[in-house]
C-alpha cells in the first residue's frame, strides 16, 4: 500500500478558459469588407457598359503608368482585410489553413471590386490593383497567423481586455474604435455625423434624372443668424461626443480606468480631426474646426460625461442614445455653415479620392451603426 509521500503527483487542471470565436474580429471583418467596397466603387455614379466583360481586365497588358502611392495604398487596404479573415476563423480553423482562405476571400473581393468597376466610367478596372490587392491580404494572412497567439490566446492584451470590458463589448468596440477615424471625412459641425440628405439627393436626382435637394425641400424657409449657428454647433458637438463617450462607459467594467479611457478617446478623435484639416486643406485651416460653437459644445460634452461617468449603466446607455439621435437629426435640419461652405472651396482630394470615400462612409454611417449596438438586445442587460 502506498504511502503520502509515494502517492502519484495529480495531473495540473488548466484553469485558462477555453479558445473562443472573437465576436470583435467577426464584427470587423464585416464593417471593414463594407468599407472596401464603398472606397472601390465611390462615387457611386454615371453606371453603364462600355462593351468590356467584367473579367477582362485579368487579361489585359500591365498599366504603364503607376505611382507606389498606389501600390502601396492597394496592400495596405487589404492587410487588415487578411488578419481580420484569419482572426474572425480562430478557432475553427488556424495557422496555414487559415491563411489561405484569407487570401481567397482576399482575391475574390479584389476580383468582384475590379469587375464591377467596369461599369464606373470613374474607376479604372486594373491587373495591378488587383495583384496588389492579393499581396496585402496575403502579408495580412501571414500576419494574422503570427498574432493569433498574441490577439486571441492567452496575451495580456485578452487579460486587459478581460478585465476592463464586459464580455459583450465586442460589437460596440468596433464601433467605438472608428469614431476617430470618422473625423477624417470634413463635416460642417464637430462630430457633426450622419448627414445623410445630401448623399440621398444625389443618389435621387440621378434616379429621377431631375435635380432633387431634400435639405433645401426641409429648411427652405430656415434662416439662421451667426449667434444661431453658434448655438446650433455647440448642441451638435456636444450631442456627438456625450453620445460617443457614454457609449464608451457602457462597454466598461467598474474597474476599469475611465478617467484615463473616455479622454484618450476624446484626444484620439481631435489629434485625427486636426490633421486630417490639415492635410485635406492646408495647415493654415488645421484648426478651423475650433470654432466658438465646438468650444462650447467640448466644454458641455466633458461636463455632461463627468457627471454622468459612474451613473447606471442603462442610464448612461439611454442618455447615449437620445443624445446621438439628438445630433443626428439637428445635423440633418440645420443648414449648412456658410464659413464650412466657403472652406470647403479649397479641398484638395488628389491621391485621398478613395479614402474620401470611405471616409465619407464612415461620416454617414457612424451614427447609425452606434444606434445599432446601443439597441441591441446584448447591451440592454443590467448589469
Amino acid at each position: 500500500m502506498l504511502s503520502k509521500e509515494e502517492n502519484p503527483p495529480t495531473a495540473v487542471i488548466d484553469s485558462a478558459p477555453p479558445a473562443s470565436a472573437s465576436t470583435f474580429a467577426r464584427v470587423g471583418l464585416l464593417m471593414y469588407g463594407f468599407l472596401i467596397a464603398y472606397a472601390s466603387l465611390y462615387p457611386f455614379a454615371n453606371w453603364r457598359s462600355i462593351g468590356v466583360a467584367p473579367w477582362d481586365f485579368l487579361l489585359m497588358p500591365m498599366p504603364h503608368y503607376w505611382t507606389v502611392f498606389d501600390v502601396v495604398t492597394n496592400i495596405v487596404g487589404y492587410l487588415p482585410l487578411g488578419i481580420l479573415v484569419v482572426f474572425a476563423l480562430y478557432p475553427r480553423m488556424r495557422d496555414g489553413a487559415a491563411a489561405v482562405i484569407a487570401i481567397f476571400c482576399g482575391m475574390m473581393l479584389s476580383g468582384a471590386m475590379e469587375a464591377i468597376q467596369t461599369f464606373l466610367p470613374n474607376r479604372v478596372s486594373s491587373n495591378l490593383d488587383f495583384l496588389t490587392n492579393i499581396t496585402g491580404a496575403a502579408l495580412g494572412a501571414i500576419a494574422g497567423v503570427l498574432l493569433s497567439g498574441a490577439f486571441l490566446q492567452q496575451s495580456r492584451l485578452l487579460h486587459v481586455r478581460r478585465e476592463w470590458l464586459v464580455p459583450e463589448a465586442g460589437r460596440g468596440l468596433i464601433v467605438i474604435g472608428l469614431w476617430p477615424l470618422a473625423q477624417i471625412y470634413p463635416q460642417a459641425y464637430l462630430f457633426g455625423h450622419g448627414q445623410f440628405l445630401p448623399t440621398l439627393s444625389e443618389w435621387l436626382s440621378d434616379w429621377l434624372e431631375q435635380p432633387i435637394d431634400l435639405n433645401a425641400l426641409m429648411i427652405s424657409n430656415l434662416e439662421l443668424t451667426v449667434q444661431e449657428y453658434w448655438l446650433a454647433e455647440t448642441l451638435i458637438t456636444a450631442g456627438g461626443m456625450t453620445g460617443a463617450l457614454l457609449m464608451l462607459s457602457c462597454l466598461l467594467r467598474k474597474q476599469a480606468p475611465r478617467a484615463l479611457l473616455l479622454p484618450a478617446l476624446a484626444v484620439a478623435a481631435i489629434g485625427i480631426k486636426l490633421l486630417a484639416n490639415a492635410l485635406l486643406f492646408t495647415p493654415a485651416n488645421a484648426l478651423a474646426w475650433l470654432t466658438p460653437g465646438a468650444k462650447g459644445g467640448l466644454l458641455i460634452a466633458a461636463m455632461m460625461v463627468g457627471g454622468l461617468t459612474f451613473a447606471p449603466v442603462t442610464v448612461q446607455r439611454r442618455l447615449a442614445a437620445l443624445s446621438l439621435l439628438f445630433s443626428l437629426i439637428a445635423i440633418n435640419v440645420v443648414p449648412a455653415n456658410p464659413y464650412f461652405v466657403a472652406t470647403l472651396q479649397t479641398w484638395v482630394q488628389g491621391k485621398f479620392l478613395n479614402f474620401n470615400g470611405a471616409a465619407h462612409f464612415l461620416s454617414v454611417a457612424w451614427p447609425l451603426f452606434a444606434l445599432w449596438i446601443l439597441s441591441h438586445r446584448m447591451h440592454r442587460l443590467k448589469r
